[in-house]
């Protein structure tokens, strides 16, 4: 039951009392890439939306006249920005707040809508947890039309029901879920950083070669003591994959490790939720466990069983969003089918190789792009057994290691956090939205903890 003071409301409701307060993007004749510009008004698209609780990420433009011709379709700083179209509905949707400070105006892109809040009634943070909750998820995949491409409409937003708080509680409520979304923030900027730190040290080494090319021409390889500096040779060799440092080997992709393939299920063998282990599909590689997760009571070959910290690959699915490698985060499940379990015999190999795949990535979308059919494309393990790569001796796998190993393990445990934290949040979020919970109570949890 929701809190004593908290009425019922729809979101048509809530909506400023303004021309285009709630509103979808332009016909699609009226905005397209030919009206794009390199500055000006930026266009928000659904990958603006992804980016946590802000319209963030790379924007294209349109001029200043082209948004003045759209202006019914603009969004300002304060407003919440939501995906009317694809199988992110399906998955409970998509939104965030236009930021204040960056740009005074932005165009919604024709696969979005837009919602111009009544600041009197309500807060634009607090709308933002309302539509990230479980009950509106529910409310998506109930609702969403499923000829064709997955869709809502503004009819189904304008009706969907709330029960709305006082403003000042709204905006605790709202306080204290951010402090935990600002803590998943951190950790992702943190990582983003650890990440970019362990990419430069790997393509310096195995890619560009520079410690090699340093001793080539009589110099020291700058950032590394010369214990180090004597693991690498003073010169190259030509291979298969042109000139690779002495003593270093060209080899298939798939040799790097063992690739096993997870299994395939069918829809009798799930059972409920809770019974057995989760299986692991993409969508759960992206977003963990959730409600939509298939679970199965099904005997399954160990190598098939996955666990926190393991490595995995995504060979098949839409090539630009699907194909990457990941670290599972969220304990024991059983791997669905086009993902690889990918297993090395080290512990240094196996960041190696996730380093490697992640050099990789583009050259392997490319390679899933050229075979894409119904917007799928997959890399096989001809792909792989064709696809070489440049192996360092041991000593230098070794160096490398223990140069990143401590930059890894940072990384792992700031996912780890960030998923407890996660699975918190949208723990309290029914609790507060329905008044089972007082804002008090959490602070005084919180603060105990």
């Amino acid at each position: 039951m929701a809190g004593d003071r908290s009425i019922l409301c729809t979101v048509g409701e809530l909506a400023a009392p303004i021309k285009n307060a709630l509103v979808g993007g332009p016909f699609g004749s009226d905005l397209g890439s030919a009206d794009y510009v390199p500055s000006g008004v930026p266009v928000i698209r659904g990958q603006n939306l992804s980016n946590g609780k802000f319209v963030g990420g790379d924007c294209v433009y349109v001029s200043e006249s082209k948004a003045d011709k759209l202006k019914s379709n603009l969004a300002r700083p304060g407003d919440l920005v939501f995906t009317q179209r694809g199988n992110a509905v399906l998955h409970g949707g998509q939104v965030a707040i236009v930021p204040d400070g960056k740009f005074d105006r932005y165009v919604v892109s024709q696969s979005q809508m837009k919602l111009t809040p009544d600041s009197s009634k309500v807060d634009s943070r607090f709308l933002y947890f309302v539509f990230s909750s479980s009950d509106y998820s529910h409310y998506l995949r109930s609702n969403a039309i499923v000829t064709g491409v997955p869709h809502i409409n503004l009819s189904l937003l304008r009706d969907y029901q709330l029960y709305l708080p006082p403003l000042a509680e709204q905006r605790a409520i709202a306080a204290v879920l951010g402090a935990l979304d600002d803590k998943i923030e951190l950790n992702r900027r943190m990582n983003a950083t650890l990440e970019a730190m362990a990419r430069a040290l790997f393509q310096s080494w195995f890619v560009d070669f520079d410690p090699v090319r340093a001793k080539l021409d009589g110099r020291e390889p700058a950032g590394m003591d010369a214990e180090t500096a004597a693991l690498f040779p003073d010169g190259f060799k030509e291979s298969e994959l042109g000139h690779i440092p002495t003593g270093w080997h060209a080899i298939p992709l798939y040799d790097t490790a063992q690739w096993v393939n997870g299994a395939a299920f069918r829809s009798e063998d799930f059972c409920a939720t809770g019974e057995g282990l989760p299986v692991i599909k993409i969508a759960e590689l992206k977003d963990g466990i959730s409600t939509q997760t298939k679970w199965c009571q099904r005997d399954a070959a160990p190598e098939k069983i996955i666990d926190t910290g393991d490595l995995l690959y995504s060979w098949s699915g839409s090539p630009d969003t699907s194909l990457e490698a990941f670290l599972w985060s969220s304990g024991r499940g059983l791997l669905n089918q086009h993902i690889f379990k990918v297993i090395s015999p080290t512990a240094a190999e196996k960041r190696f190789v996730y380093y490697l795949l992640q050099h990789l990535r583009p050259l392997l979308v490319e390679t899933a792009r050229n075979k894409q059919t119904t917007g799928l494309g997959h890399v096989t393990i001809v792909d792989m057994k064709r696809l070489l790569v440049c192996m360092p001796n041991k000593g230098v796998l070794s160096a490398f290691d223990r140069n990143i190993a401590t930059i890894f393990d940072r990384a792992f445990t700031n996912t780890l956090e960030s998923r407890t934290l996660a699975t918190l949040r949208d723990t309290l979020l029914p609790k507060l939205l329905s008044g089972e919970l007082s804002v008090a109570d959490v602070e005084h949890t919180m603060e105990n903890a």
